[in-house]
């Protein structure tokens, strides 16, 4: 089996959803997790053009409920996924892309309720395989930022209406 050069993320990293208006939001890293999740509320079905498309607002900035955002995604599939605590639930997916670091990507996400977890992120391994390796005992890797930074991100963005 060829190993190619993967770049290494830690048990958490700071990325971007720059289509949902997202600039950042950290998450865990999660080779356990099939699927990346992201933390939806308000999640409403909504027709675009005859296609299913889906609303839904994710506060990013983790113990900071001040910064919303409303973003808008087409779906591409139902599936029953099985929570962190073993219990399976119909979830709701889009497909979106990723920057982690200096590398963009799609990534499939489900839209599950996380408020009650550390993170509003989860990458999973589907959007690992063939990128990265995971070194545990390590975080923010890729790209770092400290709590007034993140913030600042989305104070910039409230100009146009995104908070």
């Amino acid at each position: 089996m060829e190993v190619k050069n993967l770049k290494i993320v830690g048990s958490e990293e700071w990325c971007a959803f720059n289509q949902l208006k997202i600039p950042a939001i950290r998450a865990r890293i999660d080779s356990g997790a099939k699927t990346s999740s992201i933390q939806a509320t308000e999640i409403k079905l909504i027709k675009k053009n005859d296609e299913d498309w889906v609303n839904f607002v994710v506060y990013p900035l983790q113990r900071n409920n001040n910064i919303k955002v409303l973003c808008s995604s087409k779906l591409i599939d139902k599936r029953s996924i099985k929570g962190s605590f073993g219990i399976s639930e119909e979830r709701l997916i889009i497909k979106e892309p990723v920057t982690i670091g200096e590398d963009t990507f799609d990534i499939e996400l489900s839209l599950a309720n996380r408020n009650t977890m550390e993170f509003k992120m989860l990458i999973g391994r589907e959007a690992l395989s063939n990128r990265y390796l995971i070194n545990p005992a390590a975080k923010q890797l890729q790209k770092t930022y400290s709590k007034k930074e993140s913030s600042a991100k989305y104070k910039s963005d409230s100009k146009k209406g995104i908070n």
